[in-house]
């Protein structure tokens, strides 16, 4: 799908507010992170072996979460859950597995990461018109998660690679966008001069 016709698909849009964190703020968490160029080359491949699999990805990462209850109730309102929520909020998520490996880290990549932050926080539920969903995504969850988006992301690396030095880079580089992007989400949860 062109990005254009993903639904609330901003990246890029100069009319989003800008991030409260700078390029150099990105850069300092990029070292905490350890996060290199072979990192960002690393991402590149993964990108193109993901490219293909992004539904089957998404599968398994819809799976997981319509599988917990608790997880689910995020995309559901009194009736139970919204299907045109879950599939609005998919095709972002299809492209965010692109985008991540891809990322440019610059100033449009920073402010869509902050819109992203907001999405889960303060503007939940406004870009798809939801009424009924839970106001927020507890914070608990968004750093949670880090960890089964990035061990279910291997054996589809693995798909494309079958040097397992290869695979481990990658896998690694992935964490580290994967850590990276959660800490930048983090924003609107915390106190302005705790982040």
């Amino acid at each position: 799908m062109a990005r254009d016709q993903i639904p609330g698909y901003r990246y890029g849009d100069p009319a989003l507010p800008r991030a409260p964190y700078s390029v150099q703020d990105l850069e300092l968490l990029k070292q905490a992170l350890l996060f290199s160029e072979e990192d960002a080359q690393a991402l590149r491949r993964a990108g193109q072996i993901l490219e293909p699999y992004v539904e089957e990805i998404l599968d398994v990462w819809y799976g997981f979460v319509g599988s917990h209850p608790f997880l689910l109730r995020y995309f559901a309102n009194e009736q139970g859950p919204v299907p045109a929520y879950l599939e609005r909020v998919r095709k972002r998520f299809g492209q965010w597995i692109l985008d991540t490996c891809r990322a440019e880290y610059d100033q449009a990549w920073l402010d869509y990461q902050y819109e992203i932050a907001r999405r889960h926080f303060d503007r939940k539920n406004q870009t798809d018109e939801v009424s009924g969903a839970p106001p927020i995504v507890h914070f608990r969850y968004v750093n949670a998660l880090v960890y089964p988006i990035y061990a279910t992301i291997r054996p589809f690396l693995e798909r494309g690679e079958s040097e397992p030095r290869k695979v481990d880079a990658m896998h690694q580089a992935w964490l580290k966008a994967v850590l990276l992007q959660s800490t930048l989400w983090s924003y609107p949860y915390l106190k302005e001069s705790a982040f």
